[in-house]
């Protein structure tokens, strides 16, 4: 069992790890090719066909690409395709949430506090809501809002929305954002195999056959294109989030998520002005930052908000070892976070204290009282799917620990 323990966590980081290599060749070559696409310039001197060209250079030599809106009069013999990125990002990241989401369901996917199901019922869940996601993704595209590309986007920034806010109220905060991450990469990825790829192979097909490639292929495919450019940044926000539990695990994470597509939008507009040369539309970064520090306040927004009031902080010493809460904390750490940080773990499956913290004495955990402080105290992410039960006025006590510690040191 220990053994089995020890392979399982190091085939979630070579999973994962393959995920980041994947996800960075597949998100470099698509920033690549729209940063291209918006600065090809029209020339007369083009070939017939050909849209636009650029002069490029890199690695001490000299690029000179031309692009072909439909396609060229021949083909060339060496044609080079960019979908395997896109489809090892999205199967390296579906196996990443098998190891550690669905075979932790206990840990990291199921918050019995938050909807009781079983392990099972919630691993059918997040697998219908990824594939259902898609079709309705789909079906809007081709409906007749489809044609208005605005529309339709804003439209289906209400849907993310909607399934920022179902997602909290069915999985722990960590497992929602890691989920909406995994809905809308499977929308991306999913334009690239069943739309982009596809598409431009009809057109290859036709060229081929001498036949004149019908240009909404084309059109379908660069709008799907269009949708996959300003999802990206969100999405590797929340695959980068189950490390903040500011981001996840308080009470407007549902929100919070939403203003994180808002600043996919607003960095995205930045760079694609910019490589259109359109202009350097700086405003983009104000706005950005305006909405970032709208989120840090809605991770600690007043508690009169939620309905609940805040814990008055007691009197302290210039240790929180020392502090007057202190032994009711270590009580409360001793119920609800013993079982896994420490040395020797007693929980089903953790052969080691997660991150090597350990809280078996009084100066580990006057030593980790910050991190004790954002994950148990002001945020929900510890214990993992709360499944110690640890209470609100626990939650009270250990944010009052803290804070009145702090504010007598200041």
């Amino acid at each position: 069992m220990y053994e089995f323990a020890i392979a399982w966590e190091w085939l979630a980081f070579a999973v994962r790890w393959l995920h980041v290599v994947t996800a960075i060749a597949w998100i470099g070559s698509s920033f690549y090719f729209v940063a291209l696409d918006l600065g090809l310039t029209k020339r007369d001197h083009l070939p017939p066909g050909a849209h636009g060209e650029e002069w490029q250079v890199h690695g001490g030599g000299f690029y000179h690409i031309q692009k072909y809106l439909v396609a060229p009069e021949r083909m060339p013999e060496h044609l080079t395709w960019f979908k395997w990125e896109s489809y090892s990002t999205w199967l390296s990241g579906f196996a990443m949430l098998c190891i550690v989401y669905y075979g932790g369901a206990d840990l990291f996917l199921v918050d019995r506090h938050v909807l009781d199901v079983s392990a099972t019922t919630a691993i059918a869940i997040s697998l219908a809501s990824l594939a259902l996601g898609w079709v309705l993704y789909d079906l809007l595209c081709k409906s007749p809002i489809g044609k208005n590309t605005w529309g339709l986007m804003i439209l289906l920034y209400g849907v993310l929305v909607a399934m920022a806010w179902g997602y909290t109220q069915v999985f722990t905060g960590r497992a929602a954002f890691l989920h909406l991450g995994a809905f809308t990469a499977t929308i991306m990825s999913a334009n690239v195999f069943f739309i982009i790829i596809p598409n431009q192979k009809i057109v290859v097909a036709d060229l081929i056959a001498g036949r004149t490639p019908d240009p909404k292929l084309g059109a379908q495919a660069k709008q799907r294109s269009l949708h996959n450019n300003y999802l990206t940044l969100p999405v590797i926000f929340f695959m980068l989030s189950n490390h903040y539990p500011l981001a996840f695990a308080t009470a407007f994470n549902w929100i919070i998520a939403a203003l994180v597509f808002l600043m996919g939008v607003t960095i995205r507009h930045w760079f694609n002005t910019t490589h259109a040369r359109k202009g350097k539309p700086t405003w983009t970064w104000l706005a950005t930052a305006l909405l970032f520090i709208l989120i840090m306040w809605l991770s600690t927004v007043p508690k009169l908000l939620t309905g609940e009031e805040r814990a008055e902080a007691a009197p302290a010493f210039t240790r929180f070892a020392e502090n007057a809460h202190f032994p009711a904390v270590k009580e409360t750490i001793s119920t609800r976070c013993i079982m896994c940080h420490a040395a020797e773990p007693v929980f089903d499956g953790i052969a080691r204290p997660p991150n090597g913290v350990t809280l078996e004495s009084k100066a580990e955990i006057a030593a980790r009282a910050r991190e004790i402080y954002i994950q148990a105290g002001r945020s929900h992410a510890m214990p993992p799917g709360n499944v110690t039960d640890m209470t609100a006025d626990e939650r009270r006590l250990i944010s009052a620990w803290f804070e009145s510690a702090v504010g007598e040191t200041r």
